[in-house]
């Protein structure tokens, strides 16, 4: 990811303070670069790295930072940046796999603004917002939502109804999704591609902040939230043709000790037959918590297979946040 100092949005799409009523500047302040530093030996490393880069959003008086979760998955130091080029250590506070976010504490006095957290229920195709990095108006963007859908990611992820924005932030992890009054609407996850008579374009996909107020406390108190782990596979997926077709499997993972393989095509879970990559985690989802046994068909090379995967929890793959 490029420095701090070496890039900048293109001015024409850049949000411009006459066109808010709110103060514009004084809200992307909130703002901060993150970056984070993750040891070798951890789940995460190969896929994610270990060394991540992108933003978080000051949500608390005491300096509590709303980010996205891959960042600080795992993280053993983490370093918030200001937009005034003051630096100060972090540590992670919580990780939820399920929605996504994270939380960083920073270990000092930011003397930032707090972002109101607002009601991402409310926001229809056609609305405009600001999409914001760390850095001010020159690495946020003026944006408009273009799509509100489910949306499921290969990592065994989904959400209900993510929201996708365009023109699409090109530093998108943890950016701030301000609404019409300046509050924070969802945090950036994604950078994606929409098809159109124009042909492709590049969006963002925002994790709506409505499903923070949930978490919140469990997040901030316990580190993780108080739900019954859902089942985890340990594959990486993507839709095929009445299938859901294995792309990679995580090392040691429940998948491949069952003898999953990339390129098996799943065609059903229990019986059942597998429609679309969202189905797909639903129907394994539904079997019960993490640790159930989930019967699997499967295609591999003109056959028909029948193989049985005992589930895992994820966060018990994970390396603990080191406290402070």
């Amino acid at each position: 990811m490029a420095t701090q100092g070496d890039w900048k949005i293109p001015a024409a799409v850049q949000p411009k303070a006459a066109d808010y009523g709110y103060d514009l500047e004084r809200a992307l302040t909130a703002v901060v670069s993150l970056s984070t530093r993750v040891p070798p030996e951890a789940f995460s490393a190969e896929t994610l790295g270990t060394e991540r880069a992108g933003n978080g959003v000051v949500i608390g008086e005491d300096g509590l930072v709303l980010t996205i979760g891959y960042l600080v998955m795992e993280a053993e130091t983490v370093w918030l940046t200001t937009h005034d080029g003051r630096s100060m250590p972090g540590h992670v506070v919580g990780y939820d796999a399920v929605t996504g976010f994270g939380l960083v504490q920073a270990l000092g006095e930011l003397g930032l603004p707090v972002l109101a957290l607002g009601r991402s229920d409310a926001i229809k195709v056609g609305d405009k917002a600001v999409v914001a990095g760390a850095g001010g108006r020159q690495r946020s963007v003026a944006a408009q939502v273009v799509a509100r859908q489910e949306f499921a990611g290969y990592w065994e992820y989904l959400l209900d109804d993510a929201v996708f924005t365009a023109p699409s932030h090109p530093h998108w992890g943890g950016t701030a999704m301000l609404g019409a009054e300046g509050q924070l609407l969802g945090i950036g996850s994604l950078q994606l591609q929409q098809g159109g008579t124009g042909g492709p374009r590049a969006i963002n996909m925002i994790v709506p902040i409505d499903l923070l107020p949930p978490i919140l406390d469990d997040l901030t108190r316990r580190g993780r939230v108080d739900r019954p782990a859902r089942p985890w596979l340990g594959l990486y997926a993507s839709e095929g043709e009445g299938s859901v077709v294995v792309m990679g499997l995580a090392d040691d993972g429940p998948a491949e000790s069952a003898d999953l393989r990339a390129g098996d095509a799943i065609v059903a879970v229990a019986g059942e037959p597998v429609a679309d990559l969202a189905g797909f985690f639903r129907q394994v989802w539904a079997l019960g918590e993490a640790g159930v046994r989930v019967p699997l068909t499967v295609q591999r090379d003109g056959k028909t297979l029948k193989l049985s995967v005992t589930s895992g929890n994820r966060e018990r793959f994970l390396v603990s946040p080191q406290l402070h």
